[in-house]
């Protein structure tokens, strides 16, 4: 029990802050290129990750760094590493 085990590699991700409503959660979009396998064309896959955002630091818009880390809650297995850049908050659509 002296040996140390070491800890697995997380992963990280980075993406665009699309909404901090919640109270130290923020939803992030994660943009992702792929090859078509029949086409070849480029394109763009799109999936939304809730993360952990213990300081509500994170505004929309904002560009951050999120690594994967234990559950947290039903949808939350992320978490907020840093800000990468602060970006301009998209005004909310009325209605």
């Amino acid at each position: 029990m002296a040996e140390t085990l070491a800890r697995a590699v997380r992963k990280e991700r980075e993406g665009v802050v699309v909404s901090d409503a919640m109270e130290k959660t923020i939803v992030v979009l994660i943009e992702r290129r792929m090859r078509h396998p029949q086409y070849g064309k480029e394109v763009k896959r799109f999936k939304k990750f809730y993360a952990h955002d213990e300081k509500n630091e994170a505004k929309q818009g904002d560009r951050v760094l999120i690594a994967e880390t234990r559950p947290l809650s039903k949808l939350k297995r992320w978490r907020l590493v840093k800000v990468v850049a602060h970006g301009a908050a998209q005004p909310k659509a009325e209605g």
